[in-house]
């Protein structure tokens, strides 16, 4: 399991930065309304987030 998790955070990082790189004020912007959202809206897209990708998790297992 170890062997996998740091290529797996590498890719989070990998992907997690190609918006600031590729679009710095649209990336600003998004962050901007974010921080404008409520707690409960914020947990909904993380929960939403995290069942997606163990979703996508066990259809390629």
């Amino acid at each position: 399991m170890w062997e996998q998790l740091f290529p797996a955070l590498a890719l989070v990082l990998v992907i997690e930065g190609m918006l600031p790189f590729l679009s710095p004020s649209g990336w600003r912007q998004a962050m901007a309304q974010a921080a404008q959202l409520s707690d409960r809206v914020l947990r909904g897209i993380g929960l939403a987030s995290m069942l997606v990708g163990v979703l996508i998790l066990y259809l390629v297992h």
